[in-house]
């Protein structure tokens, strides 16, 4: 039997209600364990689609589906526990006394208790390199372990999908470099949003590029951001000096870890 992809997103068309038109018929198939970087200009649709990703946004026309689940009403629950959405902020996310409640908050949610919510909290915060801060507040810590703590909560509901809202956004050269070295190490479909071209570069082999609502493009990453006409079409801008010829994505490490 074949493994659904993770992510099928078809013919995806939505306009808000004051009649803006943010998404025109938008195709995309993300399979298990792709990493896709999905780049664009602002005001491209990007927060419109990944809204769409887990029901926050409906009712226009076109379907979505999570791991062959239809995205809608019937199946939400367990769709919002399939699409972990890792916000810019971590503030956003985090509101609890102290990490492991703040990790600890999901799963309990949905049920789990006792040894079992424990193993599951430690489980999420090692893959981010945290489990020595469980019992610290949140607010005590640095940006960038933050956005790890952030990553935790999510990685804890065991998701389909790990969506990164600009991942690299406010981070210090070490914490960028330690969270690439972590979503290399997960064993998940991820898909991030992300303006950071030589991040996208890292740490993803394909990238979507979405303007005006339509996907413009989508191919190996390498070869978009050297395609000089299509990055200016479409307002994107390599940092200066930086070539993306000498780059690669590295491949995630065998394991999963």
């Amino acid at each position: 039997m074949t493994t659904p992809a993770s992510l099928e997103v078809s013919g995806l068309a939505f306009a808000y209600p004051d009649g803006h038109q943010a998404l025109f018929g938008v195709d995309l198939t993300v399979g298990r364990g792709e990493r896709v970087a999905l780049l664009g200009p602002n005001g491209a649709g990007k927060t419109t689609l990944v809204l769409h990703l887990n029901g926050i946004l409906s009712g226009g026309a076109g379907t979505v589906r999570v791991a062959g689940l239809p995205v809608g009403k019937r199946n939400l629950a367990e769709i919002r526990r399939r699409v972990g959405i890792v916000f810019q902020d971590p503030d956003d996310q985090l509101f609890m006394p102290t990490v492991r409640e703040d990790v600890a908050f999901g799963p309990a949610a949905a049920g789990l208790r006792g040894a079992e919510l424990e193993a599951c909290v430690r489980t999420a915060l090692e893959r981010v390199g945290m489990a020595a801060f469980a019992d610290r507040p949140p607010h005590h810590l640095s940006f960038g372990q933050r956005r790890r703590v952030a990553v935790a909560t999510v990685l804890a509901m065991e998701p389909e999908i790990l969506v990164l809202d600009e991942p690299s956004s406010n981070l210090d050269p070490a914490s960028r470099r330690e969270l690439a070295d972590i979503l290399r190490s997960l064993d998940v479909t991820v898909l991030m949003v992300t303006h950071d071209l030589p991040y996208a570069l890292e740490l993803c082999e394909r990238s979507v590029v979405l303007s005006d609502g339509v996907i413009a493009a989508d191919g190996p990453t390498g070869d978009l951001l050297r395609d000089e006409d299509l990055m200016r079409a479409h307002r994107l801008e390599l940092p200066f000096g930086f070539d993306p010829g000498a780059v690669a994505a590295r491949p995630a490490t065998a394991g999963g870890r």
